[in-house]
């Protein structure tokens, strides 16, 4: 399957943390986004997000993250 990338304010979302959180956790080296190579955007990709959804939650029971998630992914599989 064909890896998924969301923008910063999707990745945000997601997360329930703003963009801003986001850019800093890039700039500390905490959660490092990926670029995109047209425009240099930070991006972010599904199984980066997965797996600090699992950090977060201890990977235990389905969060409201993981809901907003797949609704995003469904939008973007459209």
């Amino acid at each position: 399957m064909k890896e998924l990338y969301f923008s910063i304010k999707e990745a945000a979302e997601i997360l329930g943390v703003s963009p801003l959180t986001l850019r800093n956790w890039d700039k500390s080296g905490k959660f490092k986004a990926q670029r995109h190579p047209m425009n240099n955007y930070r991006v972010y990709r599904s199984s980066s997000l997965e797996r600090i959804i699992a950090d977060i939650e201890g990977g235990t029971n389905k969060s409201n993250a993981e809901k907003r998630m797949r609704r995003l992914v469904i939008r973007h599989e459209d």
